[in-house]
């Protein structure tokens, strides 16, 4: 089993880039497809597939297109930033919940015209 605590604090540039490229190789094998596959998939020269693979620096845009043509995009599920609640305002929805159902009366007394 593979070491999946990975330090990516400690690690360079070039060592996360060569991760990168080992991954993707890796994903590519699995799906048995070829470089040359990949790359037409993806829009990108064979050359750019091979510069990833061997842990060489290829753009952000060749990156996501890559990926893409893997179906790995979901991986990119991270960068998405989700907004949380305070417990404050969440207190404050709690208390704002309907507690209890109203009464017939009351929905009749609510639904009559004020003419």
């Amino acid at each position: 089993m593979a070491n999946t605590n990975t330090n990516w604090l400690s690690m360079s540039d070039k060592s996360i880039i060569s991760i990168i490229g080992e991954y993707i190789k890796h994903q590519r094998l699995i799906q048995n497809k070829t470089q040359a596959n990949i790359a037409e998939i993806a829009g990108i020269n064979r050359w750019t597939m091979s510069k990833i693979e061997n842990g060489e620096p290829i753009s952000l845009t060749s990156l996501i297109q890559i990926l893409r043509a893997l179906n790995l995009l979901d991986l990119l599920n991270v960068f998405k930033i989700q907004s949380q609640l305070s417990p404050l305002k969440l207190a404050k929805l709690e208390k704002q919940k309907r507690q209890r159902a109203r009464t017939n009366n009351e929905i009749n007394e609510q639904n009559k015209s004020k003419w």
